[in-house]
């Protein structure tokens, strides 16, 4: 079992039942993997949820993330600010850092910028590779 952060989008692509990601999505409900979130993370989850799909909708979801045995809430202490290219995706690189998630599973190309980072070490694996890795 790993603990992942799961950014937004990754999220909104994962949910759908069908959806080639869906794998991701059950797996965090099965305890394969525990999704790690943090209030922020939470909130933009509900805010883009909302975007895209109906409010019963949103609310089971957010439900479902939130009565999940196997979804860890975090409170990040410490802001990295790791991300310049795009400052609010450092939610996700706070709550992994605080978390020691094993990846943030993204496919935006902001995050590559950790790559290059040796402290705070933070992995990130695209939607892709960690449905191979699953």
């Amino acid at each position: 079992m790993s603990r992942l952060v799961i950014d937004t989008n990754s999220l909104l692509q994962c949910i759908s039942r069908r959806s080639i990601y869906h794998d991701l999505w059950i797996s965090l409900l099965d305890g394969r993997n525990t999704l790690c979130v943090s209030t922020e993370i939470l909130e933009e989850y509900e805010e883009q949820l909302q975007r895209f799909t109906s409010r019963e909708f949103t609310e089971a979801a957010i439900g479902v993330i939130i009565n999940n045995p196997h979804t860890q809430f975090i409170t990040p202490y410490f802001r990295f600010k790791l991300i310049v290219a795009d400052p609010d995706d450092d939610k996700f690189v706070d709550c992994a850092v605080a978390a020691n998630a094993k990846y943030v599973v993204t496919d935006d190309g902001h995050f590559d910028v950790l790559k290059q980072i040796d402290f705070p070490k933070v992995d990130i694996v695209g939607l892709d590779d960690i449905i191979q890795l699953i």
